[in-house]
């Protein structure tokens, strides 16, 4: 009996023992996981620092106000270079724009004289009527020219506002 009980005692003990190395190895893992995160960690401060050192060499190197400096003048050649492009535009619109007027006011004429008229206004020289056709465009030239004179010293204007 007494062999049994100190076999029962060693049984109990070693058993503890066991569970202790089950715990004693999980804590050890546990530092092990956590020097792991330490190492990591060390390196990706080392690679930040690193990096902001690189940030300051190229922050020194590109001059922030002197770029910014240069984009305003950029943007104010891009809006002058835009105005200037708007008053070409619309110059040969107009430009376009009156001589297809003028083709087409002339062929209606024609049609109108000769539906009017009949064959004796389609054989008129067209030089006559060409001569009868500018001879009521005068006033209609002067309107257009009061018009585009206006339009003129707006975009003047308006180029005078970008360059200042």
């Amino acid at each position: 009996m007494g062999s049994a009980k100190a076999l029962a005692k060693e049984l109990v003990r070693s058993r503890k023992t066991v569970n202790r190395l089950y715990e004693n190895k999980a804590q050890l893992n546990s530092i092990s996981m956590h020097l792991g995160e330490s190492v990591a960690i060390a390196r990706t401060v080392g690679h930040l620092s690193k990096s902001a050192e690189v940030m300051k060499l190229v922050n020194n190197l590109m001059k922030a106000p002197e770029v910014a400096v240069t984009m305003q003048e950029f943007s104010k050649e891009m809006t002058k270079a835009g105005v200037i492009e708007e008053m070409v535009n619309d110059a040969v619109d107009n430009a376009l724009d009156s001589e297809d007027i003028e083709e087409e006011t002339e062929e209606e004429i024609d049609k109108v004289l000769t539906a009017i008229a009949g064959e004796t206004a389609a054989e008129l020289p067209e030089a006559v009527r060409k001569e009868k056709l500018k001879q009521p465009a005068t006033s209609e030239e002067a309107e257009e020219n009061v018009d585009d004179e206006e339009e003129l010293e707006e975009i003047r204007a308006r180029l005078d506002r970008v360059r200042s």
